[in-house]
C-alpha cells in the first residue's frame, strides 16, 4: 500500500497533468448548457454474462416512459427532405424522453445504446453534395438499435458516415450535445462522439465506462493517472464527470465476478448508484452537475431490462422474450408518468399504442 508521500506525490503529478492535458475551459467554469451528468458502465463476467448499467441525470423531469419496438417497423430520419431512411431489422425496448426519442435500450440480439451529454459536441457541417443523409439527433440511438445485432457490425457501417446528425433542442431548452456508446452481447463497445464536426469513433471491448465531458480521449489519460494510485487507495469523490469515470472504471472490474445474472444486475446497480448524484443536489456553479433521476440495466446476455426510476421505492424489469417483438406486432408503451408502480416482469403490462413521433429536426 502506498504511503503518504508516495500518495500526495502521485495526486500532485496528476493533478499537473491535468492542467496539461485538459482544455483551458473544461478546467474553468463548464458552458452554461451543459445540464447532465449520466454514466455508463460495461460489466464483463463469467460464462459470457454481459451487463450494461448507466444512470440519467438532467436538471428536469424527463417524463419517461418505457417503450418496445417490433421488427420491421418502416423509418426515415425526421430531418426533412432527404432524411436516411430503413426498416427496423431488430426489435427493441428502451426509455423514452419526452416520448420524443429513446435515449437507452437494448435490442433482441442484445446490443445496448446510451446516449449521454457531452457538451464538447460540434455536429458536421453538411457540404454540396454530400453524400451522408441527414438524421435527427433523436434518432441517433434507435438507429443503433434497430439495425445491428454487435458493435462491429455498426462501426463497419458508421464509420462510412451515412448520415450526419441534425441537432436538436430538448422540450426544456436544452442544447443537444451528447455522444453515444454502443455494447453487444459478447462485451464489445465502442463510443461515438462528434468533436469540431467530425465523427470520433473509439471501438475495444476495453472500452467498459463512459461519462460526459471531456471528450472520451480524455477521460482514458485521466483515468491512467487514477490507476497508478490505486482504488483502493484512494478514489475522487466529486460529481464531476472526471471524478464519476474514475469511480466506475475502478468498481465496475472490482465488483464480485458471478456467473448469476441476478446478482451480477444487482452488482452493476450498485456500481451506478455509486457514481449518481442524490435528488435534490446540485452544484450553483457547476450547472452540467444534476440529480440522477433513473437508472437501468441491461443483461444483454439474457435480453432482460431493469429499470429504477430515483423517485420510486422498487426496481422492476422487461424479460424480451416475453414480448411480442415480431414484424406487424403493434408498437407497446410501459407508461410510467401516471404514477403507477411496478415490480418485477412486466413485459406483460406493456399496451399497444400508436408509434412515437420522434422530434423532428428543422
Amino acid at each position: 500500500m502506498l504511503n503518504f508521500d508516495q500518495l500526495s506525490h502521485l495526486v500532485h503529478e496528476f493533478t499537473h497533468a491535468l492542467w496539461l492535458a485538459l482544455p483551458l475551459g473544461f478546467l474553468g467554469l463548464m458552458p452554461m448548457s451543459a445540464v447532465s451528468a449520466c454514466t455508463r458502465a460495461v460489466y464483463l463476467g463469467p460464462d459470457n454474462l454481459v451487463i450494461t448499467g448507466r444512470s440519467m441525470d438532467w436538471v428536469t423531469d424527463m417524463e419517461s416512459n418505457l417503450w418496445a419496438f417490433p421488427r420491421g417497423i418502416e423509418r426515415h430520419g425526421a430531418a426533412g427532405p432527404g432524411s436516411i431512411a430503413w426498416t427496423s431489422q431488430y426489435g427493441s425496448v428502451g426509455t423514452a424522453v419526452w416520448d420524443i426519442g429513446i435515449a437507452d435500450g437494448i435490442n433482441e440480439e442484445g446490443l445496448v445504446a446510451n446516449m449521454l451529454y457531452l457538451t464538447e459536441s460540434v455536429y458536421p457541417t453538411p457540404v454540396p453534395n454530400d453524400s451522408r443523409a441527414p438524421l435527427s439527433l433523436s434518432l441517433w440511438p434507435q438507429y443503433m438499435l434497430d439495425n445491428f445485432a454487435t458493435v462491429a457490425e455498426a462501426v463497419a457501417v458508421i464509420e462510412q458516415e451515412p448520415f450526419y446528425i441534425i441537432p436538436v433542442a430538448s422540450p426544456d431548452g436544452k442544447a443537444g450535445t451528447v455522444h453515444l456508446s454502443i455494447s453487444d452481447a459478447t462485451g464489445d463497445s465502442a463510443i461515438f462522439e462528434y468533436v469540431d464536426g467530425e465523427l470520433m469513433i473509439h471501438h475495444s471491448r476495453d472500452y467498459q465506462v463512459m461519462t460526459n465531458s471531456p471528450p472520451f480521449d480524455q477521460q482514458r489519460a485521466l483515468n491512467q493517472y487514477w490507476e497508478q494510485v490505486g482504488g483502493l487507495n484512494m478514489l475522487p469523490g466529486t460529481n464531476r464527470a472526471a471524478d464519476r469515470f474514475v469511480r466506475a472504471s475502478f468498481y465496475i472490474n472490482a465488483i464480485p465476478q458471478t456467473a448469476d445474472p441476478k446478482e451480477a444486475a444487482a452488482n452493476v446497480f450498485s456500481v451506478i448508484r455509486n457514481v449518481s448524484v442524490p435528488l435534490g443536489i446540485s452544484t450553483p456553479d457547476r450547472p452540467d452537475i444534476s440529480s440522477t433521476i433513473w437508472r437501468t440495466v441491461a443483461d444483454q446476455t439474457n435480453r432482460r431490462y431493469f429499470f429504477e426510476s430515483t423517485r420510486k421505492p422498487n426496481v422492476f424489469w422487461v424479460n424480451l422474450d416475453d414480448l411480442d417483438l415480431s414484424a406487424g406486432a403493434p408498437v407497446q408503451k410501459l407508461t410510467l408518468t401516471d404514477g403507477a408502480v411496478f415490480a418485477g416482469n412486466t413485459a406483460d403490462q406493456f399496451q399497444p399504442t400508436e408509434p412515437m413521433q420522434f422530434l423532428e429536426a428543422n
